[in-house]
């Protein structure tokens, strides 16, 4: 186990058990509240509580809120601070608005969240496409981003996949294919997916996203299919496409970046290509992880990110 950083002495990253913590749906056990925003995009479902030292979580595609639950147990809920978790619009509880939905309106319902609850500056912590979310509200709303981290983010090789498809066959297959397949098969994806899971193939179906898809939780893999949005996913590449990554060197606050060696969404090469546009980012590399390292490996991700 290695990590890639900043400090020129390096630093090893401990492993612990795979995917040790289930998926929960219990915002009690962390003392958190379900709240409504009227966001510009629509209503816009958070769990949150008050505290000190705010961190914001931002899910990823087929993820919620409740897909942090795994690092909030590694974290033992992250001691007294406050926390935010976020049902990004049209994923989650979350209701899709109509039209379009490109990442300033996305950024703007997350600051309306925190303006609504009356907060200013946050640490950010975005997992997959929420690493880009993250990254975007650094560059337009620097004020409300303290700290960044982004987990298994998607962001230089995604946004060249998205905007060069057939080329990233060779490069980004994943991604490519997946996005080929949710743009055909549209809303019957989350039905065929349910029906697969029903006759035991979900496994073969999940298993590229995750390093060790049979020792997950069964309740990682159900929320896995039940917070897949197909359509959200297709306008997530279409605005990944569009985005100019360069705007990240606007970026002043501090920045890690966490990956898993095995992912096929975000590449190794995302980490030194993101240092060279945001070059205080210090990056780390988990082996034996796929793409969710906060679910398959979040006692390291929590010791890194400084949560316990």
């Amino acid at each position: 186990m290695h990590a890639i950083d900043t400090d020129p002495r390096g630093r090893g990253v401990a492993l612990d058990g795979y995917a040790p913590y289930p998926v929960r749906v219990t915002p009690g056990a962390w003392g958190l509240t379900r709240t409504v925003v009227e966001a510009p995009t629509g209503p816009i479902v958070v769990h949150h509580r008050f505290g000190p030292d705010p961190l914001l979580l931002l899910h990823g595609v087929a993820g919620s809120w409740s897909t942090w639950t795994p690092l909030l147990h590694a974290a033992d809920g992250i001691g007294d601070r406050g926390l935010v978790l976020v049902d990004l619009p049209g994923w989650g509880s979350s209701p899709a608005p109509d039209g379009p939905l490109g990442l300033d309106a996305v950024t703007g319902a997350v600051s309306a969240v925190l303006g609504a609850l009356g907060l200013g500056a946050v640490d950010v912590v975005g997992h997959s496409m929420g690493a880009f979310v993250g990254l975007h509200l650094a560059v337009v709303a620097p004020e409300r981003v303290r700290s960044l981290a982004l987990v298994s983010g998607t962001t230089v090789a995604t946004a060249g996949a998205a905007r060069h498809p057939v080329r990233a066959l060779g490069t980004l297959p994943a991604f490519t294919l997946l996005r080929a397949g949710l743009t055909v098969t549209g809303g019957a994806a989350r039905p065929l997916l349910r029906w697969i899971a029903r006759i035991g193939l979900l496994p073969l179906v999940a298993a590229p996203v995750f390093t060790h898809v049979r020792r997950l939780d069964p309740s990682v893999l159900e929320a896995f299919v039940e917070e897949l949005r197909p359509e959200q996913f297709t306008e997530a590449a279409r605005a990944a496409a569009a985005y100019d990554v360069d705007r990240w060197r606007a970026v002043t606050c501090p920045v890690t970046a966490i990956a898993g060696r095995d992912d096929v969404f975000a590449r190794v090469s995302d980490l030194d290509a993101l240092r060279e546009i945001v070059p205080q980012t210090r990056t780390v590399l988990i082996d034996d992880c796929g793409h969710f390292a906060h679910v398959e490996r979040p006692d390291a991700v929590a010791r890194e990110l400084g949560l316990r």
